[in-house]
């Protein structure tokens, strides 16, 4: 049998998932073998959150929960992984005071 996890997480970006936060969920979501699917509501519908298309195409706002699953080799990795990101801002707090202290 197949290893699998789920978890929801709240979107607490100020601007949601949008592009940038984007493309860091996907890329996290590659580096993991296991399937990965997300959807806004807990009976779906449910989306391969490895494309940045559909990721980007959901248009989650902040306040979203994000409902994740994964199934297969790493299941529990990936979706700890995908909700550390999101609970950490998709890590643009960091990135913006670098920038800050860079200028």
């Amino acid at each position: 049998m197949s290893a699998r996890a789920a978890a929801r997480v709240e979107i607490t970006h100020e601007v949601g998932l949008h592009a940038r936060p984007s493309v860091k969920f996907t890329k996290l979501a590659k580096t993991f073998a296991a399937d990965v699917e997300m959807a806004l509501a807990p009976e779906g519908p449910w989306f391969d959150a490895k494309s940045i298309v559909k990721v980007m195409a959901a248009k989650a706002p902040k306040g979203t929960i994000l409902h994740l699953r994964a199934s297969g080799e790493g299941a529990e990795s990936a979706v700890n992984a995908l909700v550390a990101l999101v609970e950490r801002d998709f890590d643009e707090a960091a990135e913006g005071e670098a920038h800050v202290r860079t200028a």
